[in-house]
């Protein structure tokens, strides 16, 4: 049986979350202050976060929260406290992470969250997307340059129970799946 596709739409703040819904967005993503590749993005305090979530929710939408960087062992106690109170205060729908130590750490400390695997990890088969669905993943965000043909061949040799996620509009990026060079330059890293 087909399952109808939702629409996600980034939501860079609060204006543009009210956009989202507003347009009949299924679920949005965001981003906080901190453990985003979004930098730049206006994104979202905590107070701020969890009006998103409140405001989202009343509309029948979801929130996922990306804490997709690349972790220093330094990041990681400060990335799992965050993403204790967006699950546990906020009530996010689901967090999009790529890091494997802090999706472990994640795990451990939160054992029933959803998480979804970011396009930064750029999975192009169904081997890697098993293995992270093996690891406790969801929902694995494809890499940006598949082809429907790609995903449909991939998607027949998954579990059902591991959802896939597709792009499905232009990327700014000028790398793979959204290593951004351009990101670099834009936030001074």
């Amino acid at each position: 049986m087909n399952q109808m596709p939702s629409l996600l739409a980034p939501a860079g703040g609060m204006r543009a979350l009210q956009t989202a819904l507003r347009f009949g967005a299924d679920a949005v993503y965001c981003g906080a202050k901190q453990y985003g590749l979004r930098a730049q993005a206006g994104n979202f305090d905590e107070k701020q976060l969890e009006q998103a979530v409140t405001l989202a929710h009343a509309a029948g939408a979801q929130v996922n929260l990306t804490l997709n960087i690349f972790a220093c062992d330094e990041d990681i106690e400060p990335l799992v406290d965050l993403a204790k109170y967006a699950v546990r205060t906020c009530c996010v729908d689901a967090l999009i992470m790529a890091d494997p130590g802090a999706i472990a750490a994640v795990r451990d400390a939160l054992p029933d969250a959803e998480i979804h695997l970011s396009t930064q990890m750029s999975t192009m088969n169904a081997r890697a997307a098993l293995f992270w669905h093996n690891a406790g993943i969801k929902r694995i965000v494809l890499a940006r340059e598949m082809s429907l043909d790609r995903i449909r061949a991939m998607r027949a040799a998954l579990p059902k129970s591991c959802e896939l996620e597709a792009f499905v509009h232009g990327a700014v990026c000028m790398s793979y799946s959204g290593r951004c060079a351009l990101s670099k330059y834009l936030t001074g890293r």
